[in-house]
């Protein structure tokens, strides 16, 4: 059994990424895991990090970081990131000291030692436009800047990152193959 701490950051119960969530959450569940979820807009969580100390909330998600197994992400790509209020996540949350320190090589020199070595990661996004724009166009960008700017600083290298792309256009008999696969990605856990 795994304990899954999940992400999600979209402002819309309505959305095919409130359907990936629940569809996740289900699967999981089923399979006998644990899930904990937190929806940054319902808990009105505050992205903008001004050099503070961790608040309550930030301790309270690197608490529950520490109990999970794996940290699952959802949030639809928007201008090749994801919305805000999870990209403010990141930046309090997967933080120095907790996620990852850095070791001194020379002078201002180092390089990141990551401290969620024994945690792995589902990142589920969904795009606007279709795969030839992403993949060719924009080289992937946000496939890379997660996998490697985010999780693998914290030590994280099993990721699977899931994504569906048009979402807005497909039709619904491709929603369902989309949200097939979430089951499948949840079943393999």
């Amino acid at each position: 059994m795994k304990k899954i701490f999940i992400v999600y950051g979209h402002y819309s119960d309505q959305s095919f990424n409130a359907a990936i969530r629940d569809t996740f959450i289900e699967t999981a569940k089923q399979k006998g895991h644990s899930v904990d979820c937190v929806d940054l807009y319902k808990e009105n969580f505050d992205p903008v990090f001004r050099g503070e100390n961790p608040d309550a909330i930030t301790l309270s998600h690197r608490d529950r970081i520490k109990k999970a197994d794996t940290i699952v992400l959802i949030a639809p790509i928007w201008n090749f990131r994801m919305p805000a209020i999870l990209e403010g996540w990141i930046d309090k949350v997967l933080a120095p000291p907790f996620a990852f320190t850095f070791k001194k090589l020379w002078g201002n020199y180092g390089y990141p030692i990551g401290n969620l070595k024994d945690k792995n990661a589902v990142i589920f996004c969904t795009y606007g436009s279709p795969r030839l724009a992403i993949t060719t166009f924009f080289l992937n960008l946000p496939i890379r800047r997660l996998k490697r700017g985010v999780f693998h600083i914290c030590g994280i290298r099993d990721i699977k990152y899931r994504r569906y792309f048009a979402v807005p256009f497909v039709t619904p008999d491709e929603r369902t193959e989309f949200l097939q696969d979430v089951k499948q990605t949840a079943e393999s856990l």
